[in-house]
């Protein structure tokens, strides 16, 4: 985890994108945005070694491969996964099984997605802000 990173957006919905894009710049965070749109790109983008993100946010419910489905591939590559980078579920759904496979897959948090621009601005800035003070193994020296 580099925390002056990408933001990687892992998100097939437009209106979803749009919302999140104003919510970063709203917020004036100076990382770099970036938004993934076909989830079968993930994996291929994030496996660059010039690419080195702050916190990968992912939907679950996406065409082609699912949030959980994608979560196992990035774990299954070593190139990815020794970046150490915070992996963190936004869904509309808080079923508990769907909390619980998000765990089950390693997932550093799960949360709701709000309709509310203010609410959900609140959530993705304290998403942000703990990870900025948070140590990892990649930025704990």
């Amino acid at each position: 985890m580099k925390r002056n990173g990408e933001i990687i957006i892992i998100e097939d919905d437009e209106d979803d994108r749009m919302l999140l894009r104003d919510i970063f710049y709203s917020l004036n965070y100076p990382n770099k945005i970036t938004f993934i749109e076909d989830p079968m790109d993930a994996v291929a983008y994030l496996a660059d070694p010039l690419v080195i993100p702050f916190i990968i946010l992912s939907d679950i419910n996406m065409p082609k491969i699912n949030g959980f489905e994608l979560r196992e591939e990035i774990l299954a590559d070593t190139i990815i996964s020794v970046k150490c980078v915070p992996y963190i579920f936004l869904s509309t759904s808080k079923t508990r099984e769907n909390v619980l496979k998000a765990y089950n897959c390693h997932a550093q948090g799960y949360f709701k997605k709000e309709h509310d621009f203010l609410a959900f601005k609140n959530v993705i800035q304290n998403i942000v802000e703990y990870w900025l003070t948070s140590l990892t193994p990649t930025n704990s020296l």
